[in-house]
Protein backbone atom coordinates (compact mmCIF):
# COMPACT_ATOMS: atom_id res chain seq x y z
CA UNK A 1 0.00 0.00 0.00
CA UNK A 2 1.42 3.30 -0.83
CA UNK A 3 3.03 5.21 1.51
CA UNK A 4 0.68 8.33 3.54
CA UNK A 5 1.62 11.99 3.94
CA UNK A 6 4.41 12.40 6.76
CA UNK A 7 2.68 13.53 10.09
CA UNK A 8 -0.34 11.33 9.08
CA UNK A 9 -1.94 10.42 12.32
CA UNK A 10 -3.27 6.80 13.02
CA UNK A 11 -5.05 5.96 16.06
CA UNK A 12 -8.02 4.26 17.66
CA UNK A 13 -11.01 5.20 19.17
CA UNK A 14 -13.62 4.31 22.02
CA UNK A 15 -16.21 6.22 24.18
CA UNK A 16 -16.47 6.59 27.82
CA UNK A 17 -19.14 4.91 28.84
CA UNK A 18 -18.47 1.73 26.40
CA UNK A 19 -15.08 0.78 28.15
CA UNK A 20 -14.68 3.25 31.24
CA UNK A 21 -16.67 1.25 34.18
CA UNK A 22 -16.30 2.46 37.13
CA UNK A 23 -19.43 4.18 37.29
CA UNK A 24 -20.07 4.47 40.82
CA UNK A 25 -16.48 5.75 41.48
CA UNK A 26 -14.75 8.76 41.69
CA UNK A 27 -17.71 10.87 42.07
CA UNK A 28 -19.21 9.97 38.89
CA UNK A 29 -23.03 11.01 38.33
CA UNK A 30 -25.49 8.70 37.14
CA UNK A 31 -25.33 8.98 33.03
CA UNK A 32 -28.22 8.43 30.70
CA UNK A 33 -26.81 4.97 29.84
CA UNK A 34 -27.13 4.46 33.37
CA UNK A 35 -30.48 4.67 33.16
CA UNK A 36 -31.29 3.55 30.07
CA UNK A 37 -28.96 -0.17 30.80
CA UNK A 38 -30.63 -0.55 34.06
CA UNK A 39 -34.53 -0.80 32.42
CA UNK A 40 -35.74 -4.27 31.76
CA UNK A 41 -35.91 -4.63 27.71
CA UNK A 42 -33.42 -2.03 26.46
CA UNK A 43 -30.51 -3.84 25.83
CA UNK A 44 -29.79 -7.39 24.62
CA UNK A 45 -29.28 -9.57 27.63
CA UNK A 46 -29.66 -7.44 30.21
CA UNK A 47 -26.19 -6.06 29.77
CA UNK A 48 -24.97 -2.61 31.26
CA UNK A 49 -21.75 -0.97 31.16
CA UNK A 50 -21.16 -0.91 34.81
CA UNK A 51 -18.14 -2.41 34.26
CA UNK A 52 -17.50 -2.92 30.21
CA UNK A 53 -13.66 -3.06 29.77
CA UNK A 54 -12.52 -1.92 33.30
CA UNK A 55 -10.84 1.03 31.11
CA UNK A 56 -10.61 3.32 34.37
CA UNK A 57 -8.66 1.12 35.84
CA UNK A 58 -6.91 -0.58 33.25
CA UNK A 59 -5.73 2.21 30.73
CA UNK A 60 -2.65 1.76 31.70
CA UNK A 61 -2.80 -1.30 30.02
CA UNK A 62 -4.73 -0.15 27.41
CA UNK A 63 -1.88 2.91 26.60
CA UNK A 64 0.55 -0.02 26.56
CA UNK A 65 -1.01 -2.10 23.85
CA UNK A 66 -1.63 1.15 21.45
CA UNK A 67 2.30 1.92 21.73
CA UNK A 68 3.02 -1.55 20.99
CA UNK A 69 1.23 -1.54 17.46
CA UNK A 70 2.63 1.28 16.55
CA UNK A 71 -0.94 3.76 16.71
CA UNK A 72 0.48 7.62 17.30
CA UNK A 73 -2.89 8.62 18.04
CA UNK A 74 -5.82 7.77 20.62
CA UNK A 75 -9.61 9.23 20.23
CA UNK A 76 -11.50 8.73 23.56
CA UNK A 77 -14.33 10.56 24.78
CA UNK A 78 -14.78 12.56 28.08
CA UNK A 79 -17.57 11.37 30.43
CA UNK A 80 -19.34 14.52 31.49
CA UNK A 81 -20.84 12.68 34.57
CA UNK A 82 -17.37 12.58 35.37
CA UNK A 83 -16.26 16.24 35.38
CA UNK A 84 -19.91 17.36 36.54
CA UNK A 85 -22.12 14.55 38.68
CA UNK A 86 -25.40 16.83 37.84
CA UNK A 87 -24.14 18.10 34.48
CA UNK A 88 -23.92 21.40 35.96
CA UNK A 89 -22.04 23.36 39.24
CA UNK A 90 -19.70 22.40 41.13
CA UNK A 91 -16.35 20.38 39.35
CA UNK A 92 -15.49 17.33 40.39
CA UNK A 93 -11.64 17.20 41.20
CA UNK A 94 -11.21 13.12 40.93
CA UNK A 95 -13.06 12.85 37.53
CA UNK A 96 -10.46 15.62 36.11
CA UNK A 97 -7.66 13.77 37.42
CA UNK A 98 -8.95 10.51 36.14
CA UNK A 99 -8.34 12.78 32.21
CA UNK A 100 -5.24 13.97 33.45
CA UNK A 101 -3.55 10.54 34.31
CA UNK A 102 -4.91 9.56 30.55
CA UNK A 103 -3.25 12.18 29.01
CA UNK A 104 -0.10 12.25 30.73
CA UNK A 105 0.03 8.17 29.52
CA UNK A 106 -0.58 8.96 26.44
CA UNK A 107 1.70 11.28 25.96
CA UNK A 108 4.48 9.18 27.67
CA UNK A 109 3.86 6.59 25.29
CA UNK A 110 4.20 8.79 22.33
CA UNK A 111 0.92 9.05 21.31
CA UNK A 112 -1.21 12.03 20.79
CA UNK A 113 -5.00 12.44 22.75
CA UNK A 114 -7.47 13.19 21.01
CA UNK A 115 -10.98 14.15 23.04
CA UNK A 116 -14.58 14.24 22.08
CA UNK A 117 -16.37 16.12 24.67
CA UNK A 118 -19.89 14.13 24.16
CA UNK A 119 -20.24 10.79 23.60
CA UNK A 120 -24.11 10.22 24.13
CA UNK A 121 -23.74 10.08 27.89
CA UNK A 122 -25.30 12.87 28.76
CA UNK A 123 -25.75 13.37 32.79
CA UNK A 124 -29.02 11.98 33.99
CA UNK A 125 -29.64 15.08 35.94
CA UNK A 126 -30.27 17.18 33.02
CA UNK A 127 -32.10 14.31 30.94
CA UNK A 128 -34.62 14.69 34.08
CA UNK A 129 -34.62 18.47 33.20
CA UNK A 130 -35.52 17.87 29.76
CA UNK A 131 -32.03 16.85 28.18
CA UNK A 132 -31.41 18.04 24.35
CA UNK A 133 -34.72 19.00 24.03
CA UNK A 134 -34.10 21.85 26.62
CA UNK A 135 -32.18 24.68 24.99
CA UNK A 136 -30.77 24.89 28.76
CA UNK A 137 -28.46 22.01 27.95
CA UNK A 138 -26.70 23.97 25.67
CA UNK A 139 -25.28 26.49 27.39
CA UNK A 140 -24.87 23.71 30.42
CA UNK A 141 -22.36 22.17 27.53
CA UNK A 142 -20.86 24.79 26.83
CA UNK A 143 -19.96 25.38 30.52
CA UNK A 144 -18.60 22.08 30.51
CA UNK A 145 -16.29 22.34 27.68
CA UNK A 146 -14.52 25.06 29.30
CA UNK A 147 -14.03 23.26 32.54
CA UNK A 148 -12.14 20.39 30.08
CA UNK A 149 -10.72 22.72 28.12
CA UNK A 150 -9.22 24.70 30.63
CA UNK A 151 -7.41 21.13 32.27
CA UNK A 152 -6.25 19.42 28.94
CA UNK A 153 -6.09 21.97 26.20
CA UNK A 154 -2.24 22.46 26.94
CA UNK A 155 -1.84 18.45 25.93
CA UNK A 156 -4.54 17.07 23.85
CA UNK A 157 -4.09 17.64 20.11
CA UNK A 158 -7.55 18.05 19.30
CA UNK A 159 -10.83 18.53 20.61
CA UNK A 160 -14.28 17.08 19.75
CA UNK A 161 -17.46 19.11 20.54
CA UNK A 162 -19.64 16.08 19.58
CA UNK A 163 -19.85 13.20 18.33
CA UNK A 164 -22.45 11.68 15.91
CA UNK A 165 -25.47 14.29 16.34
CA UNK A 166 -27.59 12.49 13.85
CA UNK A 167 -27.44 9.62 15.57
CA UNK A 168 -27.74 10.32 18.83
CA UNK A 169 -30.93 12.81 17.98
CA UNK A 170 -32.02 9.53 15.45
CA UNK A 171 -31.99 6.75 17.58
CA UNK A 172 -32.61 8.88 21.13
CA UNK A 173 -34.65 11.05 20.42
CA UNK A 174 -36.71 10.39 17.37
CA UNK A 175 -37.14 6.70 17.46
CA UNK A 176 -36.09 5.65 20.96
CA UNK A 177 -34.28 2.64 20.79
CA UNK A 178 -31.15 4.20 22.56
CA UNK A 179 -30.95 6.41 25.48
CA UNK A 180 -32.93 8.50 26.77
CA UNK A 181 -35.47 6.51 25.04
CA UNK A 182 -37.65 9.13 23.81
CA UNK A 183 -39.97 8.30 20.29
CA UNK A 184 -40.88 12.07 19.17
CA UNK A 185 -40.12 11.50 15.53
CA UNK A 186 -39.68 14.78 13.51
CA UNK A 187 -40.61 16.26 17.08
CA UNK A 188 -37.31 15.70 18.34
CA UNK A 189 -35.66 18.26 16.09
CA UNK A 190 -35.15 20.63 19.09
CA UNK A 191 -32.59 17.64 20.07
CA UNK A 192 -30.46 18.19 17.24
CA UNK A 193 -31.07 22.42 17.08
CA UNK A 194 -29.62 22.54 21.01
CA UNK A 195 -26.95 20.24 20.07
CA UNK A 196 -25.72 22.32 17.25
CA UNK A 197 -26.01 25.14 19.55
CA UNK A 198 -24.08 23.26 22.27
CA UNK A 199 -21.60 22.51 19.64
CA UNK A 200 -20.88 26.34 18.84
CA UNK A 201 -20.91 27.15 22.28
CA UNK A 202 -18.43 24.77 23.52
CA UNK A 203 -16.33 25.69 20.16
CA UNK A 204 -16.19 29.05 21.96
CA UNK A 205 -15.54 27.81 25.38
CA UNK A 206 -12.59 25.46 24.09
CA UNK A 207 -10.94 28.39 22.53
CA UNK A 208 -10.96 30.72 25.44
CA UNK A 209 -9.69 27.70 27.78
CA UNK A 210 -6.36 27.59 24.73
CA UNK A 211 -7.78 24.35 22.58
CA UNK A 212 -5.45 24.02 19.25
CA UNK A 213 -7.52 22.40 17.46
CA UNK A 214 -11.05 22.01 17.49
CA UNK A 215 -13.85 20.15 15.82
CA UNK A 216 -16.55 17.60 15.73
CA UNK A 217 -17.24 14.27 15.03
CA UNK A 218 -19.86 13.81 12.34
CA UNK A 219 -21.67 10.36 11.18
CA UNK A 220 -22.02 10.46 7.01
CA UNK A 221 -23.33 8.29 4.89
CA UNK A 222 -23.77 8.18 1.07
CA UNK A 223 -27.79 7.56 0.49
CA UNK A 224 -28.77 5.65 -2.60
CA UNK A 225 -31.86 5.07 -3.78
CA UNK A 226 -32.94 1.37 -4.20
CA UNK A 227 -34.65 2.13 -7.72
CA UNK A 228 -35.42 4.44 -10.33
CA UNK A 229 -38.00 5.53 -9.06
CA UNK A 230 -39.36 9.00 -8.76
CA UNK A 231 -40.47 8.24 -5.10
CA UNK A 232 -37.49 6.51 -4.04
CA UNK A 233 -35.31 8.96 -5.37
CA UNK A 234 -37.04 11.73 -3.31
CA UNK A 235 -36.91 9.59 -0.44
CA UNK A 236 -33.35 8.91 -0.54
CA UNK A 237 -33.19 12.91 -1.07
CA UNK A 238 -35.22 13.91 2.05
CA UNK A 239 -32.72 11.34 3.85
CA UNK A 240 -29.55 12.84 2.49
CA UNK A 241 -31.16 16.41 3.85
CA UNK A 242 -31.55 14.87 7.19
CA UNK A 243 -28.64 12.70 7.82
CA UNK A 244 -25.73 14.35 6.19
CA UNK A 245 -26.76 18.24 5.09
CA UNK A 246 -28.79 19.02 8.63
CA UNK A 247 -25.85 18.21 10.82
CA UNK A 248 -23.25 19.58 8.69
CA UNK A 249 -24.56 23.17 6.60
CA UNK A 250 -25.00 24.82 9.61
CA UNK A 251 -21.78 24.43 10.66
CA UNK A 252 -20.19 25.03 7.41
CA UNK A 253 -22.72 27.17 5.70
CA UNK A 254 -24.54 29.10 8.14
CA UNK A 255 -27.98 27.86 7.19
CA UNK A 256 -30.07 25.05 7.61
CA UNK A 257 -30.98 23.37 4.33
CA UNK A 258 -34.00 23.76 2.60
CA UNK A 259 -35.38 20.46 1.97
CA UNK A 260 -34.80 19.49 5.96
CA UNK A 261 -36.63 22.84 6.85
CA UNK A 262 -39.10 21.68 4.26
CA UNK A 263 -39.67 18.78 5.85
CA UNK A 264 -39.87 19.47 9.18
CA UNK A 265 -42.61 22.91 8.73
CA UNK A 266 -44.33 20.46 7.02
CA UNK A 267 -44.53 18.08 10.02
CA UNK A 268 -45.13 20.81 12.92
CA UNK A 269 -44.45 24.35 11.87
CA UNK A 270 -43.68 25.57 15.63
CA UNK A 271 -40.52 23.38 15.24
CA UNK A 272 -38.73 25.54 14.10
CA UNK A 273 -39.41 27.88 16.90
CA UNK A 274 -36.80 26.58 18.37
CA UNK A 275 -34.46 28.77 16.16
CA UNK A 276 -33.50 32.33 17.58
CA UNK A 277 -31.58 34.90 16.15
CA UNK A 278 -27.79 34.58 16.19
CA UNK A 279 -28.29 30.61 17.02
CA UNK A 280 -26.56 29.91 13.14
CA UNK A 281 -23.95 32.44 14.03
CA UNK A 282 -22.78 30.30 16.94
CA UNK A 283 -22.88 27.04 15.30
CA UNK A 284 -20.63 28.34 12.47
CA UNK A 285 -17.88 29.06 14.70
CA UNK A 286 -14.97 28.20 12.34
CA UNK A 287 -13.64 24.38 12.93
CA UNK A 288 -9.79 23.43 12.35
CA UNK A 289 -11.45 19.97 11.25
CA UNK A 290 -14.07 17.71 10.41
CA UNK A 291 -14.38 14.28 11.61
CA UNK A 292 -15.85 11.64 9.59
CA UNK A 293 -17.58 8.43 11.00
CA UNK A 294 -17.95 6.26 8.32
CA UNK A 295 -19.48 2.76 8.27
CA UNK A 296 -21.89 1.91 5.23
CA UNK A 297 -24.33 3.76 2.37
CA UNK A 298 -27.85 4.10 3.01
CA UNK A 299 -30.22 2.20 0.27
CA UNK A 300 -33.79 3.67 0.36
CA UNK A 301 -36.88 3.09 -0.76
CA UNK A 302 -40.23 5.46 -0.20
CA UNK A 303 -42.68 4.42 2.75
CA UNK A 304 -44.88 6.29 3.72
CA UNK A 305 -45.82 3.97 6.76
CA UNK A 306 -42.30 3.64 8.31
CA UNK A 307 -40.23 6.58 10.59
CA UNK A 308 -39.81 9.29 8.30
CA UNK A 309 -41.78 7.94 5.30
CA UNK A 310 -37.66 5.82 4.31
CA UNK A 311 -37.28 2.72 4.56
CA UNK A 312 -34.06 1.19 4.41
CA UNK A 313 -32.58 -2.11 3.00
CA UNK A 314 -29.97 -4.18 2.02
CA UNK A 315 -27.09 -3.61 -0.75
CA UNK A 316 -27.13 -6.94 -3.13
CA UNK A 317 -23.73 -8.44 -3.76
CA UNK A 318 -22.12 -7.39 -0.61
CA UNK A 319 -20.15 -9.01 2.00
CA UNK A 320 -21.72 -7.78 5.47
CA UNK A 321 -20.67 -7.08 9.15
CA UNK A 322 -22.21 -9.48 12.11
CA UNK A 323 -24.19 -6.21 12.60
CA UNK A 324 -25.89 -7.12 9.21
CA UNK A 325 -23.94 -3.45 7.93
CA UNK A 326 -22.83 -4.04 3.90
CA UNK A 327 -18.99 -3.48 3.15
CA UNK A 328 -18.75 -0.54 1.07
CA UNK A 329 -15.21 0.98 0.92
CA UNK A 330 -15.85 3.03 -1.79
CA UNK A 331 -18.95 5.03 -0.12
CA UNK A 332 -16.22 6.23 1.76
CA UNK A 333 -14.76 7.68 -1.35
CA UNK A 334 -17.95 8.77 -2.11
CA UNK A 335 -18.57 10.60 1.52
CA UNK A 336 -15.06 12.84 1.49
CA UNK A 337 -14.87 13.90 -2.04
CA UNK A 338 -18.65 15.11 -1.66
CA UNK A 339 -17.93 16.98 1.29
CA UNK A 340 -14.87 18.74 -0.54
CA UNK A 341 -17.83 19.02 -3.07
CA UNK A 342 -20.19 20.48 -1.27
CA UNK A 343 -18.28 22.66 1.32
CA UNK A 344 -15.13 23.61 -0.90
CA UNK A 345 -13.66 26.31 0.18
CA UNK A 346 -15.52 26.20 3.60
CA UNK A 347 -14.93 22.89 4.38
CA UNK A 348 -12.08 22.13 7.09
CA UNK A 349 -8.95 19.57 6.92
CA UNK A 350 -10.58 16.03 7.30
CA UNK A 351 -10.26 13.47 9.45
CA UNK A 352 -11.68 9.58 9.56
CA UNK A 353 -13.09 9.35 13.13
CA UNK A 354 -14.28 6.05 13.12
CA UNK A 355 -14.35 3.55 10.69
CA UNK A 356 -14.94 -0.46 11.74
CA UNK A 357 -16.32 -3.69 11.42
CA UNK A 358 -18.35 -6.05 14.27
CA UNK A 359 -17.55 -9.74 14.06
CA UNK A 360 -18.19 -12.50 16.26
CA UNK A 361 -14.51 -13.18 17.25
CA UNK A 362 -13.57 -15.80 19.59
CA UNK A 363 -10.06 -16.66 21.14
CA UNK A 364 -8.77 -20.03 19.89
CA UNK A 365 -7.31 -22.94 21.31
CA UNK A 366 -4.01 -21.49 20.34
CA UNK A 367 -4.73 -18.20 21.58
CA UNK A 368 -5.24 -16.28 18.30
CA UNK A 369 -8.59 -14.57 17.21
CA UNK A 370 -8.47 -15.15 13.71
CA UNK A 371 -10.31 -12.05 12.35
CA UNK A 372 -8.99 -11.41 8.88
CA UNK A 373 -12.41 -10.16 7.68
CA UNK A 374 -11.81 -7.05 9.68
CA UNK A 375 -7.89 -6.52 8.29
CA UNK A 376 -9.39 -6.49 5.04
CA UNK A 377 -12.19 -3.87 6.15
CA UNK A 378 -9.43 -1.76 7.26
CA UNK A 379 -7.20 -2.11 4.57
CA UNK A 380 -10.01 -1.54 1.48
CA UNK A 381 -11.38 1.62 3.66
CA UNK A 382 -7.60 3.15 4.23
CA UNK A 383 -7.14 2.23 0.47
CA UNK A 384 -10.64 4.54 -0.10
CA UNK A 385 -9.62 7.07 1.90
CA UNK A 386 -5.92 7.22 -0.04
CA UNK A 387 -8.22 7.52 -3.60
CA UNK A 388 -10.30 10.35 -1.74
CA UNK A 389 -7.13 12.22 -1.39
CA UNK A 390 -6.09 11.53 -4.55
CA UNK A 391 -9.07 13.55 -5.71
CA UNK A 392 -8.27 15.91 -3.61
CA UNK A 393 -10.17 15.34 -0.34
CA UNK A 394 -7.64 16.61 2.86
CA UNK A 395 -7.85 14.22 4.91
CA UNK A 396 -4.94 14.07 7.75
CA UNK A 397 -6.24 11.01 9.50
CA UNK A 398 -7.67 7.42 10.29
CA UNK A 399 -8.92 6.34 13.95
CA UNK A 400 -10.08 2.48 13.52
CA UNK A 401 -12.95 1.59 15.57
CA UNK A 402 -12.35 0.44 17.95
CA UNK A 403 -9.42 -0.15 20.12
CA UNK A 404 -11.33 -2.67 22.60
CA UNK A 405 -14.24 -4.83 22.28
CA UNK A 406 -16.66 -3.05 24.16
CA UNK A 407 -20.08 -2.62 25.41
CA UNK A 408 -22.15 -1.75 22.00
CA UNK A 409 -25.10 0.18 23.06
CA UNK A 410 -28.25 -1.67 22.74
CA UNK A 411 -26.53 -4.21 21.67
CA UNK A 412 -24.70 -4.77 24.44
CA UNK A 413 -21.17 -7.14 24.54
CA UNK A 414 -22.92 -8.77 21.18
CA UNK A 415 -21.20 -7.13 18.67
CA UNK A 416 -17.21 -6.88 18.53
CA UNK A 417 -15.53 -4.15 16.60
CA UNK A 418 -11.95 -4.43 18.61
CA UNK A 419 -8.67 -4.81 17.24
CA UNK A 420 -8.19 -5.90 20.70
CA UNK A 421 -10.46 -9.09 22.12
CA UNK A 422 -11.90 -8.71 25.50
CA UNK A 423 -12.89 -11.43 27.59
CA UNK A 424 -15.79 -9.44 30.12
CA UNK A 425 -15.45 -12.29 32.66
CA UNK A 426 -11.75 -11.59 33.18
CA UNK A 427 -10.88 -8.92 31.47
CA UNK A 428 -8.09 -10.35 29.76
CA UNK A 429 -6.87 -8.65 26.64
CA UNK A 430 -5.91 -10.16 23.50
CA UNK A 431 -4.32 -8.74 20.62
CA UNK A 432 -6.35 -10.12 16.99
CA UNK A 433 -4.91 -11.01 13.72
CA UNK A 434 -6.09 -7.39 12.40
CA UNK A 435 -4.15 -5.52 15.60
CA UNK A 436 -1.08 -7.11 14.08
CA UNK A 437 -2.02 -6.14 10.77
CA UNK A 438 -2.28 -2.97 11.78
CA UNK A 439 1.18 -2.96 13.91
CA UNK A 440 2.61 -4.53 10.12
CA UNK A 441 1.06 -1.82 8.19
CA UNK A 442 2.23 0.79 10.79
CA UNK A 443 5.88 -0.64 10.21
CA UNK A 444 5.84 0.05 6.37
CA UNK A 445 4.59 3.76 7.17
CA UNK A 446 7.67 4.72 9.59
Amino acid sequence: MAQFPAGFVWGTATASYQIEGAVHEGGRGASIWDTFSHTPGRVKNGDTGDVACDHYHRFREDVALMAAAGLNAYRFSVAWPRIQPTGRGRVNEAGLAFYDRLVDELLGAGIQPWATLFHWDLPQALEDAGGWMNRDTAHRFGDYAYLVGERLADRVAGFMTLNETYIHFLLGYALGTHAPGRALGLGAFPAAHHQLLGHGLAVRSLREAGARSVGIANNFAPVWPASDRDEDHQAANRLDALRNHLFTDPLLRGEYPALALDMLSQSDPALLDVILPGDLSVMAAPLDFLGVNYYQPDWVRANPAAPLGVETGTLPGRDYTAFGWPVVPEGLTQTLTGLKARYAETCPPLYITESGCSQHDVVGEDGRVRDDFRSRYHEEHIEAMRTAMTQGAEVRGYFAWSLLDNFEWAEGYSQRFGLVHVDFATQVRTPKDSYFWFQTFLQGQA
